[in-house]
């Protein structure tokens, strides 16, 4: 098992209130609009993943993924919105009908942010938090449950190659290398990608603050693509940035809303989870002119939008759309919830 992860800073959101206010006075035009004309042709599933384990609810989760088998995995914060004082297993494998497989991780995590799976089935999840010698970690467990890496110092936030400050996604490229989007506050703390060859050993790390090419302002999820591009959901910036393996910056797309989930299925179907923006209410930070909440499908390869699942916020709620998604497949969405404390599945009509 090795080690290497991060410092616990809390979210600052007024800071990143403040940059998505000055994001938002930007115009609607063809290369940021929603295309507002494309359809949704999915209905949701009701009841979907209600049986948890312990009679348990589901507590906060923006986690979701699907592996090559089409088994849906959840990493949530143990019916409440963290695991700090929980010894409940966060990490939950579906079936694509809902039903619990199993469950594992306990006692590893303050709250869980991201999850991957491997091509060798090996399941990672992020830990974006720290208390009481735990959390700011990358975790490798094999499929049945077994720790075989720890990335980060254990509770340690920081901003070097063994450290981390609130990582919230991972994913590995085909020869193993593993990368890690670090960073949940925008203006302060991590704003950067870090890539470490397969056994754990820090290679290099790009970023920091702001908004030019190549730059974060947190950095909420991370995917990869069947040419081996690293797609950065760019949350506070509001577009998704696109890099080689190497860090060189090579597109952004603002096509899809303000991405606080990224998902990309083997067939480069790209899947965007858009949990803050609206078209309602121009005094509010989420205000983003010609978005509005839900799920974004569309073109990994070209970045065109083909479908979207809108999500309304109830009145008196800023967002409630999940912040996770996934995609299978058959064809069936996967959105992971915060807010709503949930796990919904969409499926076309």
């Amino acid at each position: 098992m090795k080690s290497i992860a991060s410092r616990i800073t809390l979210t600052l959101a007024a800071a990143g209130m403040a940059a998505m206010i000055a994001s938002a006075s930007r115009p609607a035009t063809p290369e940021n609009s929603s295309a507002a004309s494309v359809p949704n042709p999915y209905r949701a599933v009701e009841g979907w993943g209600k049986a948890l384990p312990d009679g348990r609810a589901w507590g906060s989760t923006n986690a979701v993924t699907v592996d090559d088998k089409g088994n849906v995995w959840v990493a949530e914060r143990c019916g409440a919105n963290s695991c700090a004082d929980s010894n409940l297993n966060p990490i939950l494998e579906f079936d694509a009908s809902g039903k619990l497989i199993k469950s594992l991780g306990a006692g590893l995590f303050v709250v869980p942010h991201g999850v991957y799976v491997d091509k060798k089935g090996n399941i990672w999840a992020t830990d974006n938090s720290g208390k009481d010698g735990k959390g700011q970690q990358v975790i490798e467990f094999s499929p049945d449950g077994k720790v075989l890496m720890k990335l980060g110092k254990a509770g340690v936030a920081g901003d070097g190659p063994d450290t981390f400050n609130q990582p919230d996604g991972v994913v590995i490229g085909k020869n193993g290398d593993i990368f890690v989007a670090d960073g949940h506050a925008a203006g302060t703390g991590n704003a950067r990608v870090v890539k470490f060859s397969k056994d754990g050993k820090f290679i290099k790390q790009w970023g920091g603050h702001g908004s030019g090419p190549g730059q974060f302002e947190v950095p909420h999820a991370i995917a990869i693509d069947s040419k081996g591009r690293i797609f950065v959901a760019d949350r506070v910036n509001r577009r998704i940035q696109i890099f080689d393996q190497d860090g060189k910056f090579l597109a952004e797309w603002k096509q899809f809303g303000t991405p606080s989930g990224v998902f990309i299925d083997r067939h480069d179907v790209i899947y965007v989870a858009d949990s803050m923006s609206q078209v309602d209410d121009a005094t509010k930070p989420t205000y983003n002119p010609g978005f509005d909440q839900g799920i974004r499908i569309g073109s990994a390869k070209d970045g065109k939008v083909t479908a979207f699942i809108p999500i309304p916020h109830p009145a008196g709620v800023l967002t409630n759309a999940p912040e996770g998604v996934a995609g299978d497949q058959n064809g069936g969405v996967y959105g992971a919830d915060v807010v709503l404390k949930d796990v919904r599945k969409y499926v076309k009509q």
